[in-house]
């Protein structure tokens, strides 16, 4: 069976399982002790066919944990598509993912991620976890602290990496006195274009989608996984020295000696957006994207990823990550 994924990659799992339950999760662990855990196809990259056990995660369900005047403590099980989530919760009124809307892929791997957008990060909104151990199949639940957050970083890429499987995630969302981030990229731009001064959490949504439905393609349409790369952080002492060189590159202090500078903004300065190699190419409208036009293999699409970084290394001294993850 053809691996789903936004890449659009003909790839096949020998072993394709879905998953409904924690029962059927905890049934297939025991059968399988070698196995590829599947979310939602997103940030990921398949460069070969899967011999191990596909587990598709396929959880379903939204319920309330806790709530009081102020705050929602909401539980969802990690199949659930994420955008559609964010919107049922901004349906309800509840603020604090609304700068994450349109992020493709499934609750459940947002944690592992720390997936993050217009200066709001997963880290800053979720409580807790809950996980399946993949060798004890003992359930755990991790608290936001025990997940070791850090810039599209966590716990289950580094030390617990292939340890865990999520099945739901809570989320502390406000109910009053939202606390919007609007400065980030044009969001508050777009806002002021529609006459909006007092803008609600579904109202900056809606700002977040326009902008990101103007720069982004849609996996339907055209395969991609969202942004490539991570934006670099690099040291201040650095910054100023590419900033004598050019004195137009943006940037966003991270502390009191680290700068982020947008890896877009690299690879555009390389000429390479828009580039195009067979039927793989860096996005005409966003050079963090890379995508598929139709019949690229994930190994010619990582060749141009090494392309774009040897470039951005050659021209700026600086080595981009690799924000999907390979296979």
């Amino acid at each position: 069976m053809k691996i789903p994924n936004t890449f659009n990659i003909n790839t096949e799992a020998k072993t394709y399982l879905p998953i409904h339950s924690e029962e059927e999760l905890l049934n297939a662990l025991k059968q399988h002790s070698n196995v590829f855990v599947l979310g939602g196809g997103s940030n990921m990259l398949l460069t070969h066919d899967i011999d191990q056990a596909v587990l598709h995660i396929l959880l379903k369900g939204i319920s309330i944990v806790e709530e009081n005047d102020d705050y929602v403590y909401i539980r969802a099980m990690a199949g659930e598509n994420w955008h559609q989530f964010v919107m049922y919760t901004l349906e309800k009124g509840y603020g604090g993912l609304e700068n994450l809307a349109l992020i493709y892929g499934n609750v459940g791997t947002t944690p592992v991620q720390n997936i993050g957008a217009y200066g709001v990060e997963i880290k800053d909104v979720m409580h807790s976890c809950e996980a399946i151990n993949v060798h004890s199949l003992k359930k755990r639940i991790f608290t936001n602290e025990e997940c070791k957050f850090a810039y599209r970083e966590s716990v289950f890429k580094n030390e617990e990496k292939g340890n865990y499987i999520i099945t739901a995630v809570t989320f502390r969302l406000s109910k009053r006195n939202h606390k919007l981030y609007t400065g980030y990229g044009a969001i508050q731009e777009q806002l002021t274009s529609w006459g909006y001064s007092s803008p609600t959490p579904a109202q900056v949504a809606t700002a977040v989608i326009a902008i990101r439905q103007s720069k982004l393609p849609d996996p339907k349409v055209l395969g991609n996984s969202g942004s490539f790369f991570k934006n670099p952080i690099i040291s201040i002492e650095q910054f100023e020295t590419l900033r004598t060189q050019y004195p137009s590159i943006p940037s966003y202090m991270v502390d009191d000696t680290h700068i982020k500078v947008p890896a877009g903004w690299l690879i555009d300065q390389c000429g390479l957006k828009g580039y195009r190699q067979g039927d793989t190419g860096v996005h005409t409208q966003q050079a963090l994207v890379l995508v598929n036009y139709g019949k690229a293999t994930g190994a010619e699409i990582l060749a141009l990823a090494h392309l774009v970084r040897d470039k951005v290394a050659q021209k700026f001294g600086i080595t981009l990550e690799f924000e999907v993850n390979i296979f």
